[in-house]
């Protein structure tokens, strides 16, 4: 059983299942507010502040978390006055109402700035009623809190404040929590009692500040299990099982690590308990477990035997970045498809409409910074003037699978991971309500959104045209297709762009085939199945070409991807128009 609270590095878990305070007294008398209370007075001396010497010279040698923890209680009933004559030992204490009131103040706004999570904690799941109880639960926490910060302020000022607002003071995130039967192979029965997501329950805007803004690095492909090595305490983990693309995959997170692991909840859909019960994982992925020797560790390993894809990176500061998260998972599954015989892209796939009634499936190919996301956030700002309908059928990782001799395109995830600063200004604000912001006060920041339905994504839609996002050649040129497979294979094979900072690569860099996502640690693997897809792609006349964001280019930050998608719909107007 997961304990009544904890304080984890920037977070609070509180289990509702072992203790939910339903009055102003139960929260003051509750261990998770005299553990805040501690962590705040621990602050204060870290930052060697002013405030905590005044009170401290007042609490006349007394423990001053004790003094103020019966002062709050007092506070619930009476005013100061009261107080003083009740109770003349606070009298020195309570001279300086203004230092009390700052105190009160400090608290909330600590309490305010942690990310807050509740869980509720049962063997099955049995119906919705928990669930709908739980909601009201959350919004119920949030009002105790309020209510019980105003009283207080209230009875050490005896005012009321002019503006009220209504903070969203509770919880971010809640989530049910059940120990759901799978079918792990023996060498994974460490993971067996970890409890599962079943239910979150979101309250956006969730902003978060992981201490990386950036991944560093490629996942290396391991030879012996690194599960073998790892001692796995049950209750500091939970497991988020997604579909990710068509594979079940069982995600592992150490709760220093939640928000990543709740992030998940805007990429990934959750899978249900009748979907993953009594069944066999496809992928098994562990994020923040530690090695015996402190050292970062990111790695994968094939488990034929199993016929499994197994992540593994270890607890260290350095991969507390969403990164670290989102692309491991992917590689797991890149490294699946290439082994069933499908091409892994790491790029962008969206079927649209034109005005005109023209349809296409058009995916755009390039590495991280190259421009797929901003082609498409470029498609969303002119689609009110120049399209009827667009689906998003991949945003970073998809799969090209050739069926009936047709390659057709599939989706992994159903959200989008995307810089800030290459999004229109305005929108990433309209979308707050749905919206996890990561670290939005730094270079690189990043919005995580929900942008398509996992039926899109697995659908499948014919490629109508494949392109190439060269964000760095200066060019008159915005489409430029392809002649020969070969023409073709080497730009897309040798990968190139300008890094745009999203990793610690910068300059113009290459990764092969633009995916060090699964292809580059499987090259040869992947050359074959790059072969086949390319040769069918022009045996078919299917258009192959570069299209030119410019991304990278000062002052076409935007304007870039904006003529290149005006450019595309245009051209493709034009060949419908020939053909």
């Amino acid at each position: 059983m997961i304990k009544e609270f904890s304080h984890n590095r920037n977070n609070v878990i509180m289990n509702f299942s072992i203790n939910y305070c339903k009055t102003k007294k139960e929260l003051l008398e509750s261990s998770g507010f005299f553990t805040v209370l501690k962590h705040y007075i621990h602050k204060l001396k870290k930052d060697d502040a002013l405030l905590l010497e005044r009170l401290e010279q007042l609490s006349e040698d007394r423990d001053l978390d004790i003094v103020l923890l019966e002062l709050f209680k007092l506070l619930l009933i009476l005013d100061t006055e009261e107080i003083k004559n009740l109770n003349p030992s606070y009298a020195a204490i309570l001279e300086n109402k203004s230092d009390v009131v700052d105190f009160v103040e400090g608290v909330y706004f600590y309490w305010r700035h942690l990310e807050r999570y509740a869980l509720i904690q049962k063997e099955t799941i049995t119906s919705g009623i928990e669930h709908n109880q739980f909601i009201k639960a959350s919004t119920d926490f949030s009002n105790l809190i309020l209510e019980t910060y105003r009283l207080l302020e209230h009875n050490i000022t005896n005012s009321y404040p002019n503006v009220y607002r209504q903070s969203q003071a509770g919880i971010n995130v809640g989530f049910v929590l059940s120990h759901v039967e799978t079918k792990l192979p023996e060498e994974y029965l460490l993971l067996n009692d970890i409890s599962t997501i079943n239910k979150i329950i979101l309250t956006p805007p969730f902003i978060m500040y992981p201490i990386m803004n950036k991944r560093e690095g490629i996942f290396q492909e391991v030879y012996t299990n690194p599960l073998k090595q790892l001692h796995i305490k049950s209750d500091h983990y939970f497991c988020y099982p997604a579909k990710v693309g068509e594979f079940f995959t069982h995600i592992y997170f150490h709760r220093d690590f939640l928000s990543q692991g709740i992030a998940l909840a805007n990429l990934f859909e959750l899978a249900t308990q009748d979907e993953i019960e009594n069944k066999t994982p496809d992928i098994i992925y562990v994020y923040g477990a530690r090695n015996p020797d402190n050292t970062k560790e990111t790695v994968f390993y094939d488990d034929q035997k199993n016929n499994m894809l197994v992540g593994y990176v270890s607890n260290t500061e350095n991969i507390d970045y969403f990164g670290y998260m989102k692309k491991m998972i992917l590689t797991l599954h890149n490294i699946k498809m290439l082994n069933q015989g499908h091409l892994p892209i790491h790029g962008a796939m969206v079927n649209i409409t034109l005005k005109s009634g023209l349809s296409a499936n058009i995916a755009i190919v390039g590495d991280s910074g190259a421009g797929k996301s901003e082609s498409l956030e470029a498609f969303r700002t002119l689609s009110e003037a120049h399209l009827k309908e667009m689906k998003i059928i991949f945003d970073d990782m998809g799969t090209f699978k050739i069926i009936d001799k047709q390659v057709n395109g599939y989706g992994t995830e159903i959200g989008a991971f995307v810089r800030l600063d290459d999004l229109d200004m305005g929108y990433s604000f309209k979308e707050m309500d749905r919206a996890i912001f990561m670290n939005p006060n730094r270079i690189n920041a990043r919005v995580l959104l929900p942008i398509t339905s996992y039926e899109t994504i697995q659908k499948g839609y014919p490629v109508d045209v494949l392109l190439y996002a060269n964000n760095f050649e200066e060019t008159d040129e915005t489409i430029n297709l392809f002649n020969s497979v070969e023409d073709a294979k080497a730009v897309f094979i040798k990968g190139a762009r300008k890094a745009k900072g999203t990793t610690s690569e910068t300059g113009i860099v290459t990764s092969f085939f633009a995916n060090p996502f699964g292809p580059v640690q499987r090259k040869d693997q992947t050359l074959k199945i790059i072969d086949d897809t390319f040769k069918t792609l022009f045996d078919y006349d299917i258009p192959v070409g570069q299209i030119y964001t410019k991304l990278a280019i000062d002052g076409y930050e935007r304007k870039g991807p904006e003529d290149a998608a005006l450019a595309l719909f245009d051209w493709l107007i034009e060949t419908k128009k020939k053909n």
